[in-house]
């Protein structure tokens, strides 16, 4: 039974937003902020004591006639952003040249100080397949420009997408010239798996040059603070506005290691406590990404998992593996199966969202079919020896039951192409997908790419002292590499083309990039096969 079943009504999520309305009624506070009075004109001739928009612009969620356009009026970005506490006039504009001589859609926006200031832009009537800029406008300032693309249209025949994949940019640990690279790519699309800031302590240990202790983050304030000290590196932002995004948050973004209602660490903050941090962690994501109003928070609640298709050539399905699942197993940590792990009701993207996952597959005329989360999918067995088992329990290791549902839904329906997208354990990995990871030789039913960290666990090396015994255990894993970087994919009517690229390291700027490693998979063949690696990894 879950820890909510227990308290039962003491303390459901209905009553703790009743009892914390003045903290996360976010709703409340938009129809107030609305209703407030704005003098345009005098809002447009306002001068900012500082550049408004320090952190940058960006664009996300693209639908074939449209996108999210997202910025955040923060003149004094590190201090609680710096503006007035009223509503306050954005211009925005949409063209289809970077001189806006050609201007397609223009209008005006509040940006509402009850969400720090930020506005999110869900333009529409746009045409498909197609490249647009766009700007802001706030008082006589200008924003950078920004380059979006919208979605092909839907069931469309398309011949090729190109994407990013990026997760775990902890600040003080390096610098994040990954995106200086991945800005300069050819990509249609950027996603996002979870981990884009770290709440705990940030102080002058780190790599980057620090002028004050940021303590652990527990406040809108402090999480607002937080996300505004990571936009404001340059290499982020470059890489926002040239490609929109798809993101979905994991575990950081509030508390290491959380789950559903559970903090990692109950002896040293209360339930009551946690779910109050959760809903302000919520609203600040949301304050500092391209997402659309089905989005929104509603207190502790946030709807993460959605679809975007691209034609008929891939549909991502952007999935939520923290606000549902049941607390991790064994107390947490690495450890070898019980049956606390075992119990078939665990889960780990929670009910709703299973069958939206299952059915949605199912329906799916995609060529390719992506699950796109947080954690390891594929069994990842540290037990080294005939006897010996030891897992994540974080991971969905530590959830097999649920995993064997999916593996066995994707078995018994022939749902074309699987493939999982990973990030979370900051190295690179490629796993092939088992029917029954208990039998070696059962089925491939997918894929899975895990990548790398864009900075999360410093410069990192090209394997670890166990890499050959990992491998040598888990006969499924094709590849695997401990440094920093991103994974572009292109992907074809034909062919999944996966490349790891990597930077040698972080603790200084100015990197070269290089491709560790490049990988592929055919239509109808869920194997993988190594087209190109730099430096192998024998076993």
């Amino acid at each position: 039974m879950k820890r909510s079943d227990q308290l039962g009504d003491k303390f459901n999520r209905r009553n703790f937003i009743k009892r914390s309305g003045k903290a996360v009624g976010v709703a409340l506070g938009v129809t107030i902020a609305n209703s407030l009075p704005v003098d345009l004109a005098s809002a447009a001739k306002s001068n900012f004591q500082s550049y408004p928009f320090t952190l940058g612009v960006a664009s996300g969620d693209p639908l074939p006639d449209g996108v999210v356009l997202w910025t955040r009026l923060a003149p004094d970005p590190l201090n609680g952003g710096g503006m007035p506490s009223h509503p306050f006039p954005v211009q925005w504009e949409v063209a289809l040249d970077q001189s806006f001589k050609n201007v397609v859609q223009r209008g005006t926006e509040l940006s509402k100080p009850n969400l720090g200031h930020s506005v999110h832009i869900e333009v529409n009537g746009l045409n498909p397949s197609t490249w647009y800029f766009y700007r802001f406008k706030a008082g006589p300032e200008l924003s950078p420009v920004g380059r979006t693309k919208t979605a092909p249209p839907f069931h469309a025949n398309v011949e090729q997408v190109k994407f990013a994949f990026a997760s775990c940019q902890l600040w003080t640990a390096g610098y994040y010239t990954a995106y200086q690279h991945m800005a300069k790519d050819d990509l249609d699309l950027v996603i996002h798996l979870g981990d884009y800031i770290y709440e705990g302590t940030h102080n002058s240990n780190g790599v980057r040059p620090i002028d004050k202790e940021y303590p652990e983050v527990y406040t809108i304030e402090d999480y607002r603070n937080r996300y505004a000290l990571y936009k404001l590196d340059s290499d982020l932002q470059a890489a926002h506005a040239n490609f929109p995004w798809l993101v979905t948050l994991d575990d950081h973004e509030i508390d290491n290691n959380w789950a559903d209602e559970v903090p990692q660490d109950p002896d040293k903050q209360s339930r009551e406590d946690f779910l109050r941090r959760r809903a302000v962690a919520f609203q600040a994501y949301y304050e500092h990404m391209p997402l659309r109003r089905t989005s929104y928070p509603s207190g502790i609640d946030m709807q993460l998992y959605r679809r975007v298709s691209f034609g008929n050539l891939v549909e991502f399905n952007m999935l939520d593996t923290r606000q549902y699942r049941d607390n991790q197993a064994n107390g947490d940590g690495w450890d070898s199966p019980t049956p606390e792990s075992m119990d078939p009701n665990r889960t780990i993207l929670g009910s709703e969202q299973e069958k939206w996952l299952l059915e949605g597959l199912k329906a799916s005329s995609a060529k390719w079919n992506v699950l796109a989360q947080q954690v390891f999918f594929a069994r990842r067995d540290y037990g080294f020896g005939p006897e010996a088992e030891r897992y994540s329990m974080d991971a969905w290791d530590g959830y097999p039951v649920a995993r064997q549902r999916i593996l066995d839904f994707l078995s018994t329906n022939n749902v074309s192409n699987p493939v999982v997208l990973t990030g979370d354990v900051h190295s690179n990995w490629a796993n092939e997908i088992k029917a029954d990871f208990d039998n070696p030789d059962s089925k491939n039913v997918g894929v899975e790419f895990v990548g790398t960290s864009i900075t999360s666990g410093g410069d990192g090396s090209d394997r670890r002292n166990n890499t050959a015994e990992v491998l040598e255990e888990n006969p499924h894993i094709k590849f695997f590499n401990n440094q920093r970087g991103y994974v572009r994919c292109t992907v074809t009517q034909n062919n999944w083309q996966a490349d790891y690229v990597i930077v040698p390291y972080v603790k200084k700027p100015g990197a070269p990039m290089e491709t560790r490693a490049t990988l592929t998979v055919e239509d109808g063949n869920p194997s993988l096969h190594i087209r190109k690696e730099k430096s192998p990894v024998s076993v």
